[in-house]
């Protein structure tokens, strides 16, 4: 089974090596327990993701366990059932063409919040700079079709959110590559953690959004070495 275009080969096969050593950040950072959990990637030209398989391994999850979707969730490459999210992904690239990486974990601080239906509220300058706000909750929907993928568009079209916290599910993030969208997927269990530690203490003040949205302009245009993805 072949649907891949023969110009976009090299593309496909990079984006399995770099998908598959990004879903090494997650259990290198805690952010999943056994197999749950994924990270995929766009391949630029073309209606298609590269996703990790179900069910399998954080170990054993190298560029050749990858697996190659439509954004129909049809299997097009791979010998493994695709992740039980992929529609959930496929939704998501259909919907908001600017994206080119989604994440998808269980950490325990951020879903926590998702238990409660509860946004995290920008109290740190950290979330201003990467999240440009609070990181919002999403409708609750069932795995196994594009239910979720639905309620992440519907969450984070307009939204300067790069995570948005399904309802009693967990932490979904975005990025303009697979790359940035597991950094926020770090980020965002991050910020979970700080913002519930604070609250322990007493109730956290929040930034005001003028300081917010000076932040978030800052480190999306000036920080870093020309790039703060």
């Amino acid at each position: 089974m072949n649907r891949i275009p023969d110009s976009l080969r090299g593309q496909v096969e990079a984006l399995k090596r770099e998908v598959a050593a990004l879903h090494a950040e997650l259990p290198r950072n805690g952010l999943v327990v056994w197999t749950a959990g994924n990270v995929s990637a766009r391949v630029p030209g073309a209606d298609l993701l590269v996703i990790k398989p179900s069910g399998v391994s954080y170990d054993e999850l190298d560029a050749d366990a990858m697996v190659v979707c439509d954004f129909d969730a049809n299997l097009v490459e791979g010998t493994h059932v695709p992740s039980s999210d992929t529609a959930a992904h496929a939704y998501v690239y259909a919907h908001m063409p600017e994206v080119g990486g989604v994440v998808h974990t269980h950490s325990d601080y951020a879903t926590a919040w998702a238990a409660r239906r509860e946004p995290i509220p920008c109290v740190l300058t950290m979330m201003g700079d990467e999240f440009g706000g609070d990181i919002p909750v999403g409708p609750f929907a069932l795995i196994g079709d594009d239910s979720i993928g639905r309620g992440i568009v519907e969450t984070l079209r307009g939204s300067r959110s790069r995570a948005v916290l399904m309802a009693n599910h967990g932490p979904f993030t975005i990025g303009t590559d697979a790359r940035a969208a597991v950094k926020a997927a770090v980020m965002v269990e991050d910020v979970a953690r700080t913002v519930h530690l604070a609250r322990q203490l007493g109730e956290p003040v929040p930034i005001p959004q003028a300081d917010i949205d000076r932040l978030f302009d800052r480190y999306q245009n000036v920080y870093g070495q020309g790039s703060a993805k």
